[in-house]
């Protein structure tokens, strides 16, 4: 279980101001208390998505599935200094993408540590 504090969850408020879906993410997960698993599976089914896994699980296998957008080099350093925006502009422009859990997934990702989400591709190079 990943936790949130409202702290966390008021950076992102003020990152992401304008966007409503956001903002609808954010509720959700101050809903789950700050449980990022737990709100990240609730909206994916109300996305219209069947999550096949535990919460914990598949939270963590989403975010490694976009790995190679969140680990670009010109989105780490933005993400090493907690500012989302322009990854979230990058997200919101991949169609494929599911656009409702990007702040869960960039929270899980901040709490996990940049440097360690992405080490793995950084072995490869």
């Amino acid at each position: 279980m990943t936790i949130v504090t409202q702290k966390e969850i008021a950076l992102f408020r003020s990152q992401l101001a304008e966007d409503d879906l956001a903002q609808e993410a954010l509720d959700m997960i101050e809903d789950c208390e700050g449980d990022l698993e737990d709100a990240a599976m609730t909206l994916a089914i109300k996305a219209g998505q069947e999550p096949g896994r535990d919460n914990s699980e598949w939270l963590d296998a989403l975010c490694r599935k976009w790995r190679w957008i969140i680990c670009d080099s010109e989105f780490r350093e933005d993400l090493k200094n907690s500012s989302v925006d322009s990854l979230f502009t990058r997200f919101k422009g991949n169609p494929s993408f599911p656009k409702i859990l990007a702040a869960p997934m960039l929270m899980y990702i901040l709490k996990q540590g940049i440097n360690d989400f992405c080490e793995p591709l950084d072995s490869l190079k």
